[in-house]
């Protein structure tokens, strides 16, 4: 079914329109944003100007016409801060009801705090749990604590890069003053959840929302001299944040808005914004924020579909991982026979080889999830379907991985076919150096199930592998003929023995009885 999402935030109005499938999955289909600044208004005037009504109603209006150009048949509109604390909120959402037939729901903190963590626990990987979710917007810091099981405690605070700067920031650039007025506010509102919110032991922090994401950006273009086109599943430092804080807090707005990563339109908020990153870094001696790339919007689509999406109903914190990675195979129309039957075997010979390689459950889960996307290029064309597979992996959105373990999972997808990884590949020539040993030899494990599974009919039942100094002896059993397999696993063994130096063998072992009928 076709969704939209509109959130009606205290800065800007969103709308995400997806492609939503049975099991939960869903695919963006498009995006718009309109900056209304309703959260200025309601802190200079506790209320909404009949000017800024208008517009928001306008809005609306525009975004219920592109939901209705994609034939949306589930639309749902929520607003937070500004409309809640507005004298005339009930006015505005009865107008724009009037005007566009579109119902909005009015979120309280906690409807708004839940939201947002099922989208943020859809997102990112939380091991171990549980997280405290930070997620900064105009008019509110929603603060989260929650795991794998669901959500724990939430508050919600009226600290706003909106409302706060509106009220307390007065100079270009900031002076002590206003630092001294954004400090004493933010810790005098946020102490006593920091310490409530300690005895339930978070051991990571999730980011989430624009100002807090653009800090990211801001801090990883300071590092790295680029700014990601992706933040999920990305970590940046305290450090970082204090010394992005101490640059920010110095310049003035017209500085501000050439800094790399940070979007103009909110240079004005971010002395603000940065200061309620930092003094929550302290209140929670939190030492790197985790960003997520999904917050409200996505949390609404995901409240609209069900909470289908089996990731959401178990405690393994990994599942979203393997559930968005089903996701991208069956979007591509996979041979689910043969790619799981190839990732049994795979995994069967990493656990075979474990003194060879030496690798964990991390490495274990990136071989199984290669293993399952390895053949979807096959979706764009046979031809080169190794490079296609690598660049629907790397633009799949796939949740749960940061940006470098997505090039990781791209790259051994490429190689189970033929060809060596070579530092003139890309993104290969962009992983750590460990990063690219691990997918050299993952690749090798992948191409050999491949080629056991060369006919694509899933004669190769079992194996039985021993290994010595020398060589590695592989004794393959099947219910049927195994001459196709063999050949397909020797023509594919030349990585394995040059990785894991050893000679490697493969043996037709006893064919097992077919059951009659």
């Amino acid at each position: 079914m076709r969704v939209a999402a509109i959130d009606l935030g205290s800065n800007s109005f969103h709308l995400l329109v997806v492609d939503a499938s049975a099991d939960g999955h869903f695919v963006p289909l498009a995006r718009d944003k309109e900056t209304l600044r309703l959260g200025d208004m309601v802190s200079r005037e506790g209320r909404i100007t009949e000017a800024g009504m208008a517009k928001a109603i306008s809005t609306i209006a525009r975004f219920k016409n592109q939901a209705d150009g994609f034939g949306v048949t589930e639309l749902m509109a929520c607003a937070t801060s500004a409309i809640r604390d507005a004298d005339n909120g009930g006015e505005v959402i009865d107008a724009i009801y009037a005007a566009t037939g579109v119902r909005v729901i009015l979120l309280s903190g906690f409807e708004e705090a839940r939201l947002v963590f099922q989208a943020v626990r859809a997102s990112v990987v939380i091991d171990p749990g549980p997280a405290l979710c930070l997620d900064l917007g105009g008019g509110s810091l929603e603060v989260v604590v929650g795991g794998p099981q669901g959500l724990l405690r939430a508050a919600t605070l009226p600290l706003g890069v909106g409302r706060l700067t509106t009220e307390l920031v007065r100079d270009d650039p900031p002076s002590a003053d206003d630092a001294r007025r954004l400090r004493e506010r933010i810790t005098a509102a946020l102490a006593p959840v920091a310490e409530e919110m300690a005895a339930l032991r978070p051991t990571m922090t999730v980011a989430t929302s624009g100002t807090l994401s653009d800090l990211a950006r801001m801090a990883l273009a300071r590092r790295t001299g680029v700014v990601p086109a992706s933040l999920n599943q990305v970590t940046v430092s305290r450090e970082e944040l204090e010394e992005l804080h101490a640059d920010i807090m110095s310049a003035t707005l017209a500085q501000r808005t050439k800094m790399a990563g940070l979007d103009a339109r909110r240079a004005d908020q971010m002395p603000a914004g940065s200061m309620v990153a930092v003094v929550a870094m302290e209140l929670f001696g939190i030492v790197e924020l985790t960003m997520s790339a999904w917050a409200l919007r996505e949390g609404i689509v995901l409240e609209v579909i069900g909470r289908a999406d089996p990731a959401l109903w178990t405690s393994d914190a990994h599942a979203i991982r393997r559930s968005s990675v089903l996701g991208l195979a069956r979007r591509c129309n996979w041979d689910e026979a043969h790619s799981r039957h190839v990732t049994r075997l795979a995994l069967e010979l990493f656990d075979a080889t474990a003194q060879l390689h030496g690798f964990g459950p991390d490495e274990r889960e990136l071989l199984e999830h290669a293993s399952l996307l390895h053949d979807i290029g096959i979706h764009v064309a046979h031809e080169s379907h190794h490079k296609h597979t690598a660049y629907l992996i790397q633009h799949g959105k796939l949740r749960g991985y940061d940006p470098e373990q997505v090039d990781a999972l791209a790259c051994l997808a490429r190689y189970h076919r033929r060809g060596e990884p070579k530092a003139s590949h890309e993104p290969f020539n962009t992983l750590n150096p460990e990063l690219q040993d691990q997918v050299t030899k993952l690749a090798a494990l992948l191409r050999l199930a491949d080629g056991l599974d060369l006919s694509h009919t899933g004669t190769v039942t079992s194996l039985s592998i021993e290994v010595d100094r020398s060589r590695v002896r592989v004794g393959v059993a099947g219910s049927g003929d195994l001459q196709m397999e063999l050949w397909g696993a020797r023509r594919k063994r030349q990585l394995f023995e040059k990785v894991f130096d050893r000679r490697l063998e493969f043996e037709a072992m006893v064919r097992a009885e077919r059951k009659a009928g």
